[in-house]
């Protein structure tokens, strides 16, 4: 789908976007307000009135939003967050591996529970599209790549089984009451706005401070990184393109990078080269370190019409920039869990 497409057929249509305050669903918020969506922003409730990256919108974007607080583990509330939206784009979730080593159980309430709950508003209200948001994390280390949406399924980290368990509760949804929900499942996802708990933001950071070297965990392990812009479009083709309903579909490049060319390549942007130090801390435990993620984009080009514009080196550049203008959000000194 095209620009006008994707305009004529989410123009006026009432997107709730749950998790809004995120990295990603920031760009989808930004996105959805570009093409002239009306967009209802779930942000988790806090003391400090604190809307995550939602913040850092344009003053024109914010005013654009109706920004509602609360919490998808709340079942009552979520049913009169839902009410009187056309598509919901459930993107809330507790979402960085290593802190779910720590508290595993409430990756279960959040990313299971309140997904049952999001589903289950959407059924009450009639919703016309539901997409719930999974991971290349719910495969484990690839058997094989490029990994299709045929790949067995594996929990390697308690983060990757509350995923897992979301996206077999969408499926149920779908097969047992007809509930028109898919579910786009995005390979890595990096970009501006991202926080440094993720690999990328992190080598980048610590390169802008300037040390003589950079700490890392494993950096032999391949991923798939997507571009946020392009992630954030993919939602746009999923809230509207007919006849995907019940499905799961991959969106990623379908090209695969370790962690170390990664931090190569982000020196280089830096016009820096310096050691990579592996810090013990940033390692995962052996049996849930996942090797290998690779996408397949067939599905996506043939189902969801679209294609990844973005390549890597300009989307690193545009992070390196992005960590350049926003330090005062990191703490490259620190091992960010």
């Amino acid at each position: 789908m095209n620009r006008d497409q994707l305009v004529a057929a989410l123009r006026g249509k009432k997107v709730l976007v749950t998790g809004a305050g995120g990295f990603i669903p920031s760009h989808v918020v930004e996105s959805l307000v570009d093409i002239g969506a009306e967009v209802r922003a779930l942000v988790r409730y806090n003391g400090r009135n604190d809307r995550g990256c939602l913040d850092e919108l344009s003053a024109d974007v914010q005013a654009a939003i109706e920004v509602v607080a609360g919490d998808v583990c709340d079942p009552h509330q979520m049913i009169r967050v839902v009410e009187g939206c056309d598509i919901v784009l459930h993107m809330a979730a507790l979402i960085a591996i290593p802190y779910s080593y720590v508290a595993p159980q409430a990756y279960v309430a959040t990313n299971v529970g309140g997904t049952t709950n999001i589903l289950e508003a959407c059924r009450f209200h009639g919703i016309d599209r539901v997409v719930v948001t999974s991971t290349s994390e719910v495969y484990g280390t690839a058997r094989y790549v490029p990994i299709d949406e045929k790949h067995p399924l594996q929990g390697q980290s308690p983060y990757s089984a509350s995923k897992i368990g979301a996206d077999k509760i969408a499926e149920s949804y779908f097969l047992s009451f007809e509930l028109p929900v898919m579910t786009l499942r995005p390979f890595n996802t990096y970009g501006p706005r991202q926080s440094d708990r993720a690999v990328i933001p992190t080598i980048a950071a610590q390169l802008a401070t300037g040390k003589d070297h950079i700490f890392l965990g494993a950096i032999t392990p391949v991923r798939d990184f997507l571009y946020v812009k392009d992630t954030a479009r993919a939602f746009l083709h999923a809230a509207c393109v007919p006849g995907i309903e019940g499905e799961t579909i991959h969106v990623g490049t379908g090209f695969g990078v370790t962690i170390g060319e990664t931090a190569e390549r982000l020196m280089k942007i830096a016009g820096m080269d310096v050691p990579i130090r592996t810090q013990e801390q940033r390692m995962r435990p052996g049996g849930s370190e996942v090797m290998r993620l690779i996408c397949d984009p067939t599905l996506a080009r043939e189902k969801l019409d679209f294609v990844p514009e973005f390549d890597l080196d300009a989307g690193l550049t545009a992070v390196y920039e992005s960590v350049q203008q926003r330090m005062h959000a990191y703490r490259p000194g620190e091992y960010q869990v």
